[in-house]
C-alpha cells in the first residue's frame, strides 16, 4: 500500500484528519514562536538607524495621508532583480522607527526604499508639480498643491506631539530632542541654520523647494531624500549570530 493510500484514508476520515491537522499546525507554530520567547530583541541593531527628524516625520505623515504606499513600497525583497534594480535588500531594522511600517502591498510605481539621493530636490519637484513631465508614461497624479500649503508652529508642535508618543514607544528621542523640536522643524529647511544634524545624524538640511516659506513639499522631499541613506551598505555586515 503506497502513501497515497493512507492518505486517502485520512481524508475520507473527518476526525482524524482534524486532529492530524492540529498537530502539525501546532508543532510548526511552536518551532516558529518558541524561539522568539528567548531573544531580548527580533530586530538586529545597525549603525546609522535613528528616528526621524521633525521635519522628516511631517513628511511622512504627508506621505501616508496622500496614500502613497498604496502605489509605493518600501521593501526591497532579496531577490536578483529586485537587488539589482532598487539596491540592497532592506533590513527589519529600516523599517523599526515606522508606525505603520511603509512595505505596501503592490507596485504601480517603483519601491521607494532606496530613493534617497538618487534624484534631486528640483526632480521631485517637478515629479510632485506634472509626474509626466520626468516620467512620461508615468499615471500618477499631480500633488502641485503642496508648494502652496505651508506649516507653520502649529504644524511644528504637533510633531512634537507624535514625537512624545513615539517616546512612549521606545523610540529613542531625548529631553534635548523634544525642547527643540519646534526650532528644528523650521531649521532644516534653512542651509545655514542651527545644525540638525548634531541631534539627528545624516538629516539633510536645505531649502528643498526654493520657495521662502516652509511649505508640505519641503516635509515630503526631506522625507524622500532620507530614505534608504541611513544604513552604509559598503560596510554593513549581517549578524551571522541571529
Amino acid at each position: 500500500m503506497g502513501l497515497l493510500d493512507h492518505h486517502g484514508k485520512i481524508e475520507r476520515h473527518a476526525t482524524l484528519l482534524l486532529v492530524l491537522s492540529f498537530l502539525v499546525v501546532s508543532i510548526g507554530g511552536i518551532v516558529q514562536i518558541v524561539p522568539l520567547f528567548y531573544l531580548d530583541n527580533t530586530i538586529e541593531k545597525v549603525e546609522g538607524m535613528r528616528p526621524y527628524s521633525p521635519l522628516e516625520i511631517a513628511g511622512r505623515e504627508i506621505y501616508r495621508r496622500e496614500g502613497c504606499y498604496v502605489c509605493h513600497s518600501q521593501m526591497v525583497r532579496p531577490m536578483r532583480d529586485e537587488v539589482e534594480r532598487y539596491g540592497h535588500y532592506s533590513l527589519a531594522a529600516e523599517s523599526m522607527y515606522d508606525h505603520p511600517f511603509q512595505w505596501g502591498s503592490k507596485r504601480t510605481g517603483p519601491d521607494l526604499a532606496r530613493v534617497g539621493g538618487r534624484y534631486s530636490d528640483d526632480w521631485h519637484v517637478q515629479h510632485m508639480i506634472k509626474p509626466q513631465s520626468v516620467v512620461p508614461e508615468s499615471i500618477m497624479p499631480s500633488y502641485g498643491f503642496m508648494m502652496n500649503r505651508e506649516l507653520d508652529r502649529s504644524d511644528a508642535e504637533k510633531v512634537r506631539d507624535i514625537m512624545g508618543v513615539y517616546r512612549m514607544l521606545g523610540h529613542p528621542y531625548t529631553d534635548e530632542m523634544m525642547d527643540t523640536a519646534v526650532t528644528d522643524f523650521f531649521a532644516q529647511v534653512e542651509p545655514f541654520g542651527d545644525p540638525v544634524a548634531d541631534r539627528y545624524p545624516g538629516a539633510q538640511q536645505r531649502n528643498f523647494d526654493g520657495q521662502d516659506a516652509v511649505t508640505e513639499m519641503d516635509a515630503v522631499i526631506a522625507y524622500l531624500q532620507m530614505l534608504g541613506t541611513l544604513v552604509d551598505f559598503e560596510t554593513f555586515v549581517p549578524d551571522a549570530s541571529r
